[in-house]
């Protein structure tokens, strides 16, 4: 959420903002929000001269009753019931337009950062750069839901006669697989400084709230309406959620965490080629890595996230870009964010595999997550990435490593986790 005092202090770089975000009516609704604001705060002082006046009055009673002054003792007293009355109207009519101002600021997105570039959508986005060998694939290669069917070490059926579509169920050498994508990630993370963490599957409304998926992207969750919990759309919510509420030590910063978890989304679109086999499932496993740093160094931590997740493609040997996002394709909390994308050799297109995004003081003010600053509590900056995520890149390995025979030759850093070199027939 964006932050009231910064926007009064300077409103013109938030409408300037909100408009490279294609956000309609920019300047009628900051401008909206400052009149809220400087209202509330003219009440705020006017309670503040009543309350001095009822103590005032309140005060004086006794010493008029001590004189014997019945009369003034009365006109004090009445002075101060009219005064609590008048307080307590100001006080409701303070309340509403804080609440109204709340409601408006929950409708802006974050601005974004000045490096951002300005566009509409996902043809406006930059590539920063581009790495890898391109695979050079034969006539013979098939795309990875194809090979997953012919070696059987991925079910998309038996998932969806348990589940439905996009729960599928890995078996023999795809679940291991998967385990050593999960291991190989979070040793990566460790080694690189990560403290690794456990967190839960399922969170409450308020730690949807205090990463932004609440009320911006509900439908996009699964809800469990007799315990009012939803399944995690990424270890992001409850990771960064370990912070809410807390003032954290300056020295401590950068806090940096990092988990596995299964991963929950309802939106896996229809059925085409873009959504076939593993390229957009309901329930999907991601290493998440999530910092929590100081504003004069977040833009510092952000690249150095992006390079660990970047590094982790160049160790699987995967050709692959970095994208700046445009200010229309971020999401609704980033100030900025990089995607890096893995090509598909047999698909021939780019699969996203990794959002990392910073966030800066966004999700910290509906967190009220802190840190010493001198002698004042100032916010701190949020961040977070995929470090990685699995169904894309086990595609892309999958298609990318594939042999003519059928059998997939593994990454040579996967294969001691795995015990086998190849994926294969049995």
């Amino acid at each position: 959420m964006l932050e009231i005092r910064k926007i009064r202090e300077n409103k013109e770089p938030f409408v300037t903002g909100l408009k490279a975000r294609n956000f309609p009516n920019a300047e009628g609704l900051v401008q909206r929000l400052l009149d809220i604001d400087q209202s509330r705060r003219e009440v705020m002082m006017q309670v503040e001269s009543l309350r001095a006046e009822v103590k005032k009055a309140s005060d004086s009673v006794g010493a008029f009753m001590k004189a014997g002054q019945q009369d003034e003792a009365e006109k004090a007293k009445a002075t101060s019931s009219v005064a609590k009355g008048q307080i307590a109207a100001l006080e409701q009519r303070m309340k509403e337009e804080e609440e109204e101002q709340t409601k408006l600021l929950l409708t802006l997105p974050n601005v974004p950062h000045p490096s951002v570039p300005h566009g509409h959508g996902a043809d406006d986005n930059l590539v920063v750069s581009t790495h890898g060998d391109f695979p050079q694939l034969g006539e013979w290669a098939k795309p990875h839901w194809e090979i997953l069917a012919d070696l059987d070490i991925v079910d998309f059926a038996l998932g969806a006669k348990i589940t439905g579509a996009g729960f599928p169920v890995y078996k023999g050498q795809g679940a291991a697989f998967l385990r050593a994508l999960k291991t190989f990630f979070l040793d990566e993370a460790t080694a690189a400084g990560y403290y690794e963490v456990v967190p839960p599957l399922l969170v409450n409304e308020d730690s949807g709230y205090g990463t932004g998926q609440i009320p911006d992207k509900e439908g996009q969750m699964y809800y469990v309406p007799e315990d009012k919990l939803y399944l995690i759309p990424t270890s992001e919510v409850p990771v960064t959620n370990l912070y809410r509420d807390v003032i954290v030590e300056a020295s401590n910063l950068p806090i940096r965490n990092c988990a596995y978890s299964q991963c929950f989304r309802r939106e896996a679109g229809a059925y085409g080629a873009h959504v076939r086999g593993l390229n957009r499932l309901h329930q999907f496993d991601k290493v998440e890595i999530v910092e929590i740093a100081h504003p004069d160094h977040s833009y510092e931590r952000h690249e150095a996230m992006l390079e660990h997740a970047r590094g982790l493609l160049d160790k699987l040997g995967l050709h692959h870009r970095v994208l700046l996002l445009c200010s229309g394709d971020m999401g609704f909390a980033s100030a900025k964010t990089y995607d890096l994308e893995v090509w598909s050799g047999a698909q021939q297109r780019w699969l996203e595999v990794s959002s990392v995004s910073c966030f800066e003081t966004f999700q910290s003010n509906r967190l009220k997550l802190r840190f010493k600053d001198g002698g004042k509590n100032t916010l701190c900056h949020t961040l977070n990435g995929s470090a990685l995520a699995f169904p894309r890149i086990m595609a892309a390995i999958i298609e990318n490593f594939q042999n003519p025979d059928g059998s997939v030759t593994l990454p040579a850093v996967l294969q001691k986790y795995t015990g086998f070199e190849r994926l294969a027939k049995a």
